[in-house]
This record gives structure tokens, sequence and C-alpha cells, in this order.
């Protein structure tokens, strides 16, 4: 039984991990859009009230699995409150990350951002809001899942603390290295575009199995990462060619 316990407890680790790294990327991604001296503050309140929201959800786990009782019907779909949950979501997933999107793409909205950020333009508590948002809309359907999977609540908890326990430690590294390569944050935001569709369509009743999503995900992440190494083996060959064609400025050189 002990055998048991330990394989759900590392199953149930591995699914919070899994489903909190997009939740990472949203993070790593409206936090740098705060002046730098409040970011990582910004994350570690979010994460902060992350898990104190989890720890609430388990706590009314009998009242959270009613939200799976169908009270909306459109022609034959029964939208239960899970599903409600999952599609507004999704929807504000779809449309946050398609703003970001337009402020990448347009040159007059990037400046406006980059001067609203330097300048304090963020709010802070509103990004810290909508952190907890999408936390609690990925956290009704992992929480949901891992009461169906295991009855013995202290697997549970342990599988929050040390998944929440990852991402902050993950956190301030994921949001450099996102903010130290643009290219990359785009992939990500297309990357939430897609999970915010998947949410839709769970809500809906239409199941996308989530291993096609990531392992498409982990493809389009690791082509973009050979990108990102070929552009810097380019660099560096200019550089180098800018070093061996310069002109030879030595003193003897320019006394003869």
């Amino acid at each position: 039984m002990e055998a048991e316990l330990m394989v759900a407890l590392v199953t149930l680790i591995g699914m919070e991990v899994v489903l909190g790294i997009d939740n990472l990327v949203f993070i790593a991604i409206l936090s740098n859009r705060l002046p730098e001296a409040q970011r990582k503050t910004a994350r570690r309140i979010g994460l902060g009230m992350a898990i104190v929201l989890r720890f609430a959800m388990l706590a009314g786990a009998s009242w959270l699995l009613t939200l799976t009782r169908p009270l909306i019907t459109l022609g034959p779909v029964a939208l239960s409150g899970k599903d409600m949950i999952l599609i507004g979501g999704g929807l504000f997933l779809i449309g946050k990350a398609t703003i970001e999107i337009h402020h990448r793409v347009d040159p007059d909205a990037l400046e406006a951002t980059r001067e609203a950020s330097a300048g304090g333009g963020a709010r802070f508590w509103p990004v810290v809001f909508q952190i907890l948002m999408l936390d609690a809309v990925f956290s009704v359907d992992s929480i949901i899942v891992a009461v169906g999977m295991v009855e013995e609540t202290w697997v549970i908890v342990a599988a929050i603390i040390v998944s929440v326990g990852v991402m902050m430690l993950s956190m301030d590294a994921l949001s450099n290295f996102l903010e130290k390569n643009p290219t990359l944050v785009m992939l990500a935001l297309a990357f939430l575009v897609m999970i915010g569709m998947v949410l839709v369509a769970d809500g809906f009743e239409v199941h996308v199995p989530k291993g096609f999503v990531y392992t498409a995900m982990a493809f389009s992440a690791a082509v973009e990462v050979l990108n990102l190494l070929a552009r810097r083996a380019a660099a560096r060959r200019r550089q180098r060619r800018r070093v061996t064609s310069a002109p030879d400025r030595s003193p003897s050189r320019a006394g003869a």
C-alpha cells in the first residue's frame, strides 16, 4: 500500500509540474511588464497566493466535485460549472496572449509597453490578480483529477507543495531567460493561445489528448533552441571576422 501511495505521489507531482509549465510562462510574461524592482515580489506573492488557493480548493474538494454536474444545456452539449470555468479561463488566456502578441508585432505598441514598464506603467496588484486568476483555472482541473486519483489528502498536499516549490525555484531563471530571448516569448505566447483553445475545447467536451499538446510544445521549443544556438554561433563567427579583418594599429606598424 505504501508503494502504491509513493507511485501516486510521484505521478501527482509530475502532473502538477507539467500543468504548471504554461502557468510559469504566463507569470513570467506578465511579471516582466512590471518595473524590474517589482518583478520578483509579484512572482512570489502570486505563487504564494496560488498555493493558498489550491489548499482552499482541496479543503472544499467535495464542493469542487459538484462542479462536474450539468448546469446548462446548449444543444447536444451539457455544460457544468467546471466546463464554464475552463471556457472562461481559456478565453481569457487567448485574449491576453493575443494582446501581448499584438504589442510585440506592432512597433509603436511595443515601444509604448517598454516605456510603461520602465516608468512603472504596469500596475502591481492587477498583475498579481491576473496571475492568481489564471492559476485558479488550472487548479480546478488539477485538483479534481488529484482527488479522483488519490484518497489520501496528505499525498495531494505534498504534491502541491513540491510542485509550487519547483515553480518558485525556476521562476526567476525562466523570466530572465525570456527577457533575454524575445523570440522565445513569441513562441511562448503562441503556446498560450493553443492552451487556451484546448481549455475551451475541454469545456465543450471536445477532449484533446494532453500528450499531443505537450509533445508539440516540446518539439517547437527544441527547434527554437536550435535556432537560438545557430544565431549565437553566427554572431560569434561575425565577431571573429571583424577582429581578424580589423587593420593592425600597433605602434611599430604606425611608425613604419
